[in-house]
């Protein structure tokens, strides 16, 4: 996930953040993680990497050390040059493919969570007023309240389960690049125009 953009193989791998997670007694997800850092992003927060970092100690109450820290805030700062990426090269950090459906269905609802409290964490800050959601994101943020909750149906056959996977993180994906998007053409409408912005379906 991300290598070809660090340099670095193996840096933002999940598992291995997910260890790294564990190492300092931290029971959170990769998939929080990241999707609290795109909804920092995705709300407005601006992409300097101590502003993530200090952004899932608000909204997850993560406090993170040394290593960790250090590539956390490479994360933070590869995932905002990939919401900006003209390719729409922006990715969830989940688990790979070889994992059970079950597991990544449960890491892809809770990406969601992870996303709605960063964002959250900035829209409800007092000292920065935004400008109100579109009606666009607003259904957006409303999908991904309920995929938050996502489950395997244990009436779907594998080949259905991979398929409704799929579908969804094609979804979050485009949805995550267009609360962006709406964002930053609000804070600033020389940002972005319309011809830029990927289709949700």
């Amino acid at each position: 996930m991300y290598d070809n953009l660090t340099g670095e193989v193996g840096v933002f791998d999940f598992d291995e953040f997910a260890n790294h997670l564990l190492e300092q007694g931290l029971e959170a997800s990769p998939a929080e993680l990241h999707g609290c850092l795109c909804g920092l992003l995705a709300a407005g927060a601006v992409p300097e990497p101590e502003v993530g970092l200090d952004g899932l100690g608000q909204a997850l109450d993560l406090v993170l050390h040394g290593e960790l820290a250090d590539h956390t805030m490479q994360l933070y700062a590869i995932t905002a040059a990939a919401l900006e990426d003209e390719e729409f090269d922006f990715h969830p950090l989940l688990p790979d493919d070889s994992v059970d459906i079950v597991e990544r269905t449960a890491a892809l609802a809770v990406w969601c969570r992870g996303f709605l409290a960063g964002f959250a964490q900035v829209t409800g800050r007092a000292d920065v007023p935004g400008a109100p959601l579109s009606e666009d994101s607003g259904e957006i943020l409303k999908d991904f309240a309920a995929i938050a909750h996502a489950t395997v149906d244990e009436d779907e056959s594998e080949d259905e389960a991979e398929g409704s996977y799929i579908e969804l993180l094609e979804y979050l994906r485009f949805a995550a690049l267009n609360v962006y998007m709406d964002t930053q053409s609000r804070s600033d409408p020389r940002h972005l125009s319309s011809e830029q912005e990927p289709p949700l379906h």
